[in-house]
């Protein structure tokens, strides 16, 4: 290895690794920084085969100094300049290797020191030297290189420039026309004005108002007819021939009214519409009489239902009016439908956090607030199945969204898939106030027993 010395420019070390008679590696390093041999990638040389730390500070930096650290298991020559190489135990009899507290051993180096470090079949040498310059960098001419406007494609800035142009002409174009903010609707032409303020549709009368109108035509008649009443006591008595001609026009007043004047109509002169429908007879007769000849029909009241007075075919049963709950007015009380309660003990007992990270306190607050939702999955199938009752235990892992991201069943004595597919849907939804730093698994277990 040649030496060449400048003392204007800081010397760097040079290392080189030679294996088997080989140099399989050679370095110049122009920084000043600790270097470290070992067996990983992380070391500044990689030695296989070599018994050494995962990164071994051979050359450790101290200030602007090296300084050589070796171990009794290394050998290895040093020497400056051009005296003659020493021994690593010739050193440290000398006191030029100091022991520090580990157990190794530290030598300061100068940059005229030189020498070796040998680990089996494997030797580092090293030495200062003087860094070669740096190569000049490439500088094209300026005929190669050319100026700026040689780099721009043409085409592309004319068409930039030409849309420029016609995007400012129509900006300044539109900015520089008048615009009238006062616009009245005497202004706008009709066909634009109807298409603003369309006309109000003419609303056809609501069956409302015409029965309203009726109620109050009908309510005047009353009064009217009320205050001749009023006026005719007021008057006296009236003679008998008077009051019956007038009570007379009432009755045929009324017969010609709605369902009296049907039924009384005259068909042919010979009767009523109820005489043409029952047969011979005058149409002011008995209805109850009329209807005696028919068969399978018996004019009843509210104790003789059901006594067998009945002629038409089939049997019937009784019913008794007291019985079906009447009130006034035509109402029946058909009586009052409850539903079945079905009452359930749900009990959790204290969940299991495989994570010192997650706080189980704050797990078992949150867990209490979704027995209930547990508790109603249970109800539900219950109502079907009173005898179900059993344990559940389930395992479930929270993400670190503090969602549930998987379900497991550890034991399961209840035997309802009905039960268990409820909570599985309830327990996927939840969301628990943490967000773990990974994924930990939590125990949960219910009992479930019928309190009915």
């Amino acid at each position: 290895m040649s030496e060449r010395t400048d003392s204007k420019v800081a010397k760097v070390l040079r290392i080189a690794v030679v294996q088997g008679g080989k140099v399989l590696e050679e370095r110049q390093l122009r920084r000043r920084e600790t270097v470290t041999v070992g067996s990983t990638k992380g070391s500044t040389f990689v030695l296989p085969g070599v018994k050494l730390p995962e990164a071994f500070p051979l050359f450790e930096i101290r200030g602007s100094a090296y300084h050589l650290r070796f171990t009794p298991q290394i050998d290895g020559k040093v020497g400056a300049g051009d005296g003659p190489l020493v021994d690593f135990s010739a050193l440290v009899s000398q006191g030029a290797a100091k022991k520090n507290s580990s157990g190794q051993f530290d030598l300061a180096l100068t940059d005229a020191s030189k020498g070796k470090v040998v680990w089996g079949d494997t030797t580092l040498l090293f030495q200062f030297v003087t860094p070669p310059p740096e190569p000049a960098k490439a500088v094209l001419p300026d005929v190669a290189r050319g100026g700026w406007w040689r780099t721009i494609d043409r085409l592309f800035a004319s068409l930039l420039l030409c849309s420029l142009a016609v995007h400012f002409g129509l900006i300044a174009a539109v900015s520089g026309r008048e615009v009238n903010e006062d616009v009245t609707l005497d202004e706008i032409p009709d066909r634009f004005a109807k298409l603003i303020i369309p006309d109000k549709p003419v609303r056809p009368p609501k069956e409302k108002q015409k029965a309203a109108g009726a109620d109050t035509q009908a309510k005047k008649e009353v009064k009217h007819e009320v205050a001749k009443k009023v006026a005719a006591k007021k008057s006296g008595p009236e003679d008998a021939e008077a009051a019956a001609a007038r009570h007379a026009a009432m009755v045929k007043a009324v017969a010609q009214k709605g369902l009296l004047r049907m039924l009384g109509a005259d068909t042919g002169g010979s009767g009523g519409a109820i005489e043409d429908m029952l047969g011979s007879g005058s149409g002011t007769g008995d209805l109850a009489s009329a209807l005696a000849g028919a068969g399978g029909v018996s004019v009843a009241g509210a104790d003789s239902i059901g006594a067998g007075g009945h002629k038409g075919g089939g049997t019937g049963g009784t019913a008794d009016i007291g019985a079906l709950a009447t009130h006034g007015g035509g109402h029946v009380g058909l009586g009052s439908k409850g539903e079945t309660r079905i009452s359930a003990s749900v009990s959790a007992s204290a969940p299991e956090v495989e994570s010192s990270s997650v706080d189980r306190e704050a797990v078992s607050r949150y867990l209490r607030t979704r027995t209930r939702a547990i508790q109603e999955c249970y109800e539900r199938e219950l109502k079907l199945n009173p005898k179900l009752k059993g344990k559940l235990s389930v395992q479930v892992t929270i993400s670190t969204t503090g969602r549930v991201s998987d379900i497991e069943v550890d034991e399961d004595t209840l035997h309802s898939d009905e039960v268990l597919s409820c909570i599985k849907g309830r327990i996927r939804f939840w969301a628990f106030p943490f967000k773990p730093e990974s994924d930990t698994p939590v125990q949960f277990s219910w009992s479930f027993v019928s309190s009915s």
